[in-house]
């Protein structure tokens, strides 16, 4: 995080440094919205079923002993304000979420007795009524392909069965033009915020390791280092329940694409700003656990980018039928 403010130094600014200052700010501007679109999700959805809260919880976990590293380690107040929001926004999604987890879980209670009630005051008419079409109803599957002949049939016309595919189009486009463009101004609010910073001084480039006061290349504290691995395997082990829910469910509904686009920028962004500040062996090992955390989960972005590619037809389809 040392490497999105930086305050006091006089050093002249490069053009690696200056990249370092923009990625670093445009990691710090994902990051600051990165909950937004799965906080919407939800609440368009009513529901949060989609998402993991192992997933929430671990990376909760991580966000605190993030927190505890940066305070430890003494970081300059912005990180140590950074970290608090974040563990404040992981809060708000996880209380989100457990709320509409416990209405609908409520909800379906109360369904499931009035759906008990009606079959069994309604059980003995059905039973005389069902005499009569048993032949057809009877069948193992005869539901199941009766459904799916229609849907192959599309009503006896090639033409209408192409028409589902084509509205679905249409919503994916509008989709990923959305998340496109919110990508582009992410970027360029994370840019145009560095360049302010730049121009009032309130971001200035820091000195190379080993230059300056020797107080400012002293080693960061064992203790904060430690929570800083921590913290590292939080966030890479955070996202295996979610890819494992989502490898049962075999969809990805409910979950926001813009959530883990969002997540890849600031992380790929954010390991860029470390490494284009210095590749100096005591300042690279010092970064490392950030760089773990940060580099490490665009593996398992990756996965779930392809299960949202292989479900998204599925779940449609499920929808569908």
């Amino acid at each position: 995080m040392e490497t999105l403010v930086r305050l006091g130094s006089s050093a002249q600014l490069t053009p690696h440094e200056a990249l370092s200052g923009v990625f670093g700010s445009i990691s710090l501007a994902a990051w600051i919205f990165l909950l937004v679109p799965q906080l919407i999700e939800n609440y368009k959805q009513g529901s949060a079923e989609g998402i993991s809260l192992a997933f929430l919880f671990v990376w909760f976990i991580g966000d605190i002993t993030n927190l505890a590293g940066a305070l430890w380690a003494g970081l300059v107040p912005t990180v140590t304000a950074l970290a608090v929001y974040f563990c404040i926004a992981d809060f708000v999604l996880i209380s989100q979420c457990l709320y509409y987890n416990y209405v609908n879980a409520r909800r379906r209670r109360k369904e499931s007795a009035v759906s008990a009630q009606t079959e069994s005051s309604e059980e003995e008419p059905l039973l005389r009524r069902g005499s009569r079409s048993s032949d057809n109803t009877g069948l193992p599957g005869s539901h199941r392909r009766r459904s799916s002949t229609a849907r192959s049939d599309g009503g006896g016309t090639g033409r209408t069965a192409s028409l589902p595919s084509i509205t679905e189009e249409q919503p994916r486009t509008r989709e990923w033009l959305k998340n496109t463009i919110s990508i582009f101004f992410v970027c360029a609010a994370g840019a145009v915020g560095w360049a302010i910073a730049w121009q009032s001084h309130a971001w200035k480039p820091a000195p190379e390791e080993g230059a300056g006061n020797p107080e400012d290349t002293q080693p960061m504290a064992m203790g904060a280092q430690v929570l800083g691995y921590i913290s590292a395997v939080c966030y890479l082990g955070a996202r295996i329940p979610q890819i494992i829910k989502n490898q049962r469910d075999r969809s990805c509904e409910g979950l926001s694409l813009l959530f883990f686009i969002l997540s890849l920028l600031g992380n790929a962004t954010y390991g860029a700003g470390i490494l284009f500040h210095s590749l100096e062996r005591r300042y690279f090992l010092t970064n490392l656990p950030w760089l773990i955390g940060s580099l490490g989960t665009m593996a398992e972005d990756a996965v779930i980018f392809v299960q949202f590619h292989t479900f998204g037809d599925q779940s449609s389809a499920v929808l569908d039928a």
